[in-house]
């Protein structure tokens, strides 16, 4: 094909906000590419926990959430380093779901609404013209070059695309951060990036309506059920903490996670799903601008909200909507591109700036013997304090 498409929305990575985003345009008519580097489904490395602030998002999208029999979970339990355990009701609660599952889910959604996906396909670069009147939504911005490795499709998608306006929902750290330079790339390891994630899917008699966390030196681990009685334990630590013990995972929970009483009975009695754990690394808590060289960022890529606050997917999907109803403003002409981008910044900060920061001073009272310990036996004196504290890192229904 000679010809180079023009959309009216590119979206690059096909995680939860970008899906979410997509679906959101094609609703308005809008013509939307997405390309996602991976195939539907596959697992990504999460905590698969929802807050139920986004089931009514997620109904409206059209997913038949009350038709899956997910698990709705409304308990939480912390326990310290050395096994003391701190129990409380969530004020609000969440449901565990796959990304294998839900992701695939809202895919096949996409599609039927006219998005078009292309998968196992690989953004290369993100060219603005700055010639352009990019006030204009009548004229195409962006300059998106790709690399297909579908055998099925790489005949067929044009190598260069146009968008008028383009997402970028790749996830926590991708090639074009690398190229653009973004700031936190750029950072030298410090307590706010260089962690890695763990995750597998194990069969573990443990509550269905409860989620827990359970901390080991210079981390934690978060379980909680999902679809068909399955369990997500997902866990995140250090890259020093994998170094120091012989850069081997198993190694590491055998010398580290074990000393956590909770944690050495998971391991040591679940059924293990997987042959292999799904791992993430390089993975960076630090703050990200939600808009770099004219592109929208949506979940992980405008920023990260430590995985213990059982949030960061509601997060994505909330900040899907207010890109959405931003870019609907600009390409019906109502606003420029100046006012979409000032705008939806703004809205993204009001919305989640408390909750991030939040996140980033939980976290450091997890990971260590002492601050874990005074954790729990604080919420066990005080228990009337966890309430705000899990309020703090959570929104309303959107």
């Amino acid at each position: 094909m000679n010809e180079t498409p023009e959309v009216d929305i590119a979206v690059i990575g096909g995680g939860l906000a970008g899906l979410c985003l997509a679906i959101q345009a094609a609703d308005k008519g809008y013509s939307v590419v997405l390309f996602e580097k991976e195939t539907y489904p596959h697992h990504k490395v999460c905590g698969e926990y929802i807050s139920l602030e986004s089931w009514d998002f997620l109904s409206r999208l059209g997913l038949s959430l009350s038709d899956m029999k997910l698990p709705v979970i409304n308990k939480l339990e912390v326990s310290s380093v050395n096994g003391k355990l701190f129990s409380h009701q969530l004020p609000l609660g969440g449901f565990g779901i796959s990304r294998y599952l839900i992701d695939a889910s809202l895919a096949e959604i996409a599609k039927s609404k006219g998005v078009l996906i292309y998968t196992k396909t690989k953004v290369t670069d993100i060219l603005t013209d700055e010639k352009s009147n990019s006030d204009s939504p009548a004229l195409p911005l962006f300059t998106i070059a790709i690399q297909s490795n579908s055998e099925s499709d790489s005949n067929e998608i044009p190598p260069i695309w146009k968008a008028k306006v383009a997402i970028g929902s790749y996830g926590k750290r991708s090639n074009i951060d690398v190229q653009w330079k973004r700031k936190f790339v750029q950072e030298k390891p410090n307590k706010l990036n260089n962690y890695i994630g763990i995750k597998y899917h194990i069969r573990y008699n443990h509550p269905a309506d409860t989620i827990a966390l359970h901390n080991f030196k210079n981390g934690y681990c978060g379980m909680s059920k999902i679809e068909d009685d399955k369990s997500c334990l997902c866990y995140l630590t250090t890259a020093q903490n994998l170094k120091d013990n012989n850069n081997s995972i198993k190694y590491m929970e055998q010398k580290v996670l074990y000393e956590n009483p909770f944690l050495e009975a998971i391991f040591k009695e679940a059924e293990f799903l997987f042959t292999q754990p799904i791992t993430i690394s390089q993975i960076s808590f630090q703050k990200k601008p939600s808009v770099e060289n004219h592109v929208l960022m949506v979940g992980d890529s405008a920023s990260s909200i430590t995985p213990l606050c059982g949030n960061g997917m509601s997060m994505a999907m909330h900040a899907s909507k207010l890109a959405a109803e931003q870019i609907d403003l600009f390409l019906r002409n109502e606003v420029t591109r100046e006012a979409m981008e000032a705008n939806y910044q703004l809205a993204w900060g009001k919305q989640f700036g408390t909750r991030l920061s939040a996140g980033r001073a939980i976290q450091s009272l997890f990971g260590s013997t002492i601050t874990s310990n005074f954790l729990v036996n604080t919420m066990k004196l005080f228990p009337f304090l966890a309430v705000p504290l899990i309020r703090t890192t959570h929104g309303n229904s959107f």
